[in-house]
């Protein structure tokens, strides 16, 4: 599997709408995931830092030993913390860290460079690489989440999917090639990566057959209606039909 090639980010940190901390808050998610955000000085940089540790495997994100039952299929470094439970039938390709608390059920896919934070629910048919799932997010049913960030409550329906990487240039090569960027007040802001799929704040539930574009920001508490596709920046509290 090849990961999007780095470009150097130009991110403009300064505006708060590209810090960790509009989008997610950090109480419960444990020492490693608020060090994590708190290091992060943008959203666009998360991605990196997750990797960079998920690729070192350090005591710090071991914290005893959860429950890997029989007949789940594990490769690579896969770190399951106490209270964590990975069941008969799903596959974790590592590296991946499962916090305490969490579920990964028969029939889900995690792969490399993930991370799935206290008490989520990975269900049947739900695919996860190269995320970070703050906590308690719930994908219960067949749904993609690549290439993204996820907050804290936040629900994904049915057939959701996010799309990290760009299509309108002409054939897709892998590794990617063209940046992705995100549109903010009218601006195209660059990621510094090739492949970038959604930051989902805190507290939003995506309705099923939603699919973002690549590069969109949802802020948290955001409301948002049955409709097939969404993009673009969406501030916190807004209400999207």
């Amino acid at each position: 599997m090849q990961s999007a090639s780095p470009i150097p980010s130009t991110a403009p940190a300064a505006d708060d709408r590209l810090t960790p901390a509009y989008y997610v808050r950090p109480e419960g998610l444990g020492p490693y995931l608020t060090r994590l955000l708190a290091g992060c000085p943008s959203v666009f940089d998360i991605k990196a830092a997750m990797a960079a540790d998920l690729d070192r495997g350090g005591e710090e994100l071991r914290d005893g030993r959860g429950v890997v039952e029989d007949g789940a299929l594990l490769q690579g470094n896969v770190i399951v913390q106490a209270g964590a439970r990975i069941e008969a039938g799903a596959q974790v390709i590592g590296p991946v860290l499962v916090c305490a608390g969490a579920v990964v059920a028969a029939g889900a896919l995690v792969r490399d460079h993930s991370v799935i934070g206290p008490g989520c629910r990975i269900g049947f048919g739900a695919e996860i690489t190269r995320s970070l799932l703050a906590g308690h997010v719930f994908m219960k049913h067949p749904c993609f989440i690549g290439d993204s960030i996820i907050g804290r409550r936040v629900n994904i329906g049915s057939f959701c999917s996010t799309t990290g990487l760009r299509c309108d240039r002409g054939p897709v090569a892998e590794p990617a090639l063209e940046e992705i960027t995100v549109n903010l007040d009218g601006q195209r802001i660059p990621t510094g990566q090739t492949k970038f799929g959604a930051v989902i704040g805190d507290e939003v539930a995506l309705p099923a057959g939603t699919v973002l574009s690549p590069g969109t920001l949802i802020g948290p508490g955001t409301v948002v209606y049955p409709r097939d596709h969404i993009g673009g920046f969406l501030p916190a509290g807004s209400r999207v039909r």
